[in-house]
C-alpha cells in the first residue's frame, strides 16, 4: 500500500507537485527575496536621483554634503535597528528602545554637566544602564513567561519615568569647557566629520556596530542559537540550547545599543532630554522589516537591516528635498513598510 502511494506521488515520481513553481523560477524568486533589501535600496537610490531637485546644474541629492547628512541621520535609528534585529530573530520585540534613548541622552548629559564626570566613565555608566535595563526585561519575559510585547511596553513607561526623574523633567543643555558644570570637549567629537567632511562620526559608529553585528551573526555559536530559537524554540530547547540565557542576552544587546544611540543623540543635539527618542522604536522595527527579517523569528540578517535603515534615510531625505508635505511623507513611508511586510508574507507562503 505504501509502495503504491509512493509510486502515485508526483514528488516520488520525480515530477513537480501540482501548483509547484518550476525550478528555475523558484531559484529566481529565492534570489529576489534573499536580497530584497538591497534591491529596494537600489530602487530608492535611483528614484532619489531621478526626483532630486537641481541647483546650479547639480543634483542636490548627490552632493557630498547631502549624502553625508543621509548617513548621519540614519545612524541612531540604524544602531537601534541592529539591536532590534537580534530581538526579532528570536521572535521577540522591544518597544522600550526609544525611551531608553531618552534615558541615555538625559543620563549622559546629567553625569557630565551636573556630576562633573569625564566622557569615558559617563559613557560606560550609561551603556551599562542600557544593558542592564534590556537584560532585566529579557529576564522578566523568559522567567515569568510574559510576552516581550507587554514587558517592553511597560519598560517604555519605566524608562521614560526614570529619565524624567534623573533630569527633573527638563532638557539638560551641553556646554563644553574645562570648568565645573561643563561637559568635556572630547564629547563634542560626536558632532565632527572625518575624511574631509565625508564621514560623520555617528555614521562611523553606526557602520562599526553593523560590521561587528554581521560578524557575530555569521561566525559565532551564539548566532546559531539565536536562529535556532527563532526557528523553533521548543526544538532548540530540546537540543540543549540555553534558550533563557540567549533571550536575555539579545534584549541586553538591544538595550545597550539603544543607550549608545542615546549618547550619540545627546552629542549631536548638544543636549539630553527625557523626551528624546519618541517613536524611534517604530522606525527601528520598520528598518528591520524592510531589511527582510521575519517578525516570526529565525530568518533575517543585519546587512538587510542596514540596507533597510539607509532606504528609510534616503526616502526621508529626497522627500524633504522636494518639500513634500509631512503628512504625505508618513503615507509614503507607511506604504513602503507594508510592501516590505507583504513580500515577507509571500515568501513565507512560498516556503
Amino acid at each position: 500500500m505504501i509502495e503504491q502511494q509512493a509510486q502515485e506521488s508526483p514528488a516520488a515520481a520525480g515530477r513537480p507537485s501540482p501548483g509547484a513553481l518550476p525550478h528555475g523560477r523558484r531559484e529566481w524568486i529565492d534570489f529576489v527575496f534573499r536580497f530584497q533589501s538591497l534591491f529596494g535600496l537600489l530602487a530608492v537610490f535611483i528614484a532619489a536621483i531621478a526626483f532630486s531637485p537641481v541647483r546650479n546644474g547639480e543634483l542636490l541629492f548627490l552632493t557630498t554634503e547631502n549624502l553625508a547628512n543621509v548617513v548621519r541621520s540614519v545612524s541612531e535609528i540604524g544602531i537601534i535597528a541592529v539591536g532590534m534585529t537580534f530581538v526579532i530573530l528570536v521572535a521577540g520585540i522591544d518597544l522600550s528602545v526609544g525611551a531608553v534613548v531618552g534615558l541615555a541622552a538625559s543620563g549622559v548629559a546629567v553625569l557630565m554637566m551636573e556630576r562633573d564626570m569625564g566622557v569615558a566613565p559617563a559613557v560606560a555608566i550609561v551603556l551599562a544602564i542600557g544593558l542592564a535595563f534590556g537584560a532585566v526585561q529579557g529576564l522578566i519575559s523568559t522567567r515569568l513567561g510574559i510576552q516581550s510585547f507587554i514587558v517592553t511596553l511597560a519598560g517604555l513607561q519605566v524608562a521614560r519615568g526614570l529619565a524624567r526623574i534623573w533630569s527633573d523633567g527638563q532638557g539638560v543643555p551641553l556646554a563644553y569647557g574645562d570648568g565645573p558644570d561643563l561637559a568635556p570637549e572630547a564629547f563634542s567629537v560626536l558632532n565632527e566629520r572625518l575624511l574631509g567632511g565625508l564621514l560623520p562620526v555617528p555614521a562611523l559608529i553606526f557602520l562599526t556596530v553593523g560590521a561587528i553585528a554581521i560578524f557575530v551573526l555569521r561566525r559565532t555559536t551564539f548566532a546559531r542559537h539565536v536562529y535556532a530559537i527563532g526557528g523553533n524554540e521548543r526544538a532548540a530547547r530540546l537540543s540543549g540550547v540555553p534558550v533563557a540565557r540567549v533571550k536575555v542576552a539579545v534584549f541586553a544587546i538591544a538595550g545597550m545599543l539603544a543607550a549608545l544611540a542615546g549618547i550619540i543623540h545627546a552629542g549631536q543635539l548638544n543636549q539630553g532630554s527625557p523626551n528624546d527618542g519618541a517613536g524611534y522604536e517604530l522606525d527601528a522595527i520598520a528598518a528591520v522589516v524592510i531589511g527582510g527579517t521575519s517578525l516570526m523569528g529565525g530568518r533575517g540578517t543585519v546587512a538587510g537591516t542596514l540596507a533597510g535603515a539607509l532606504l528609510l534615510g534616503i526616502l526621508n531625505n529626497v522627500l524633504a528635498l522636494n518639500n513634500v508635505d509631512a503628512n504625505v511623507q508618513l503615507l509614503i513611508k507607511g506604504l513602503v513598510i507594508v510592501a516590505a511586510a507583504a513580500l515577507l508574507s509571500l515568501r513565507g507562503r512560498d516556503d
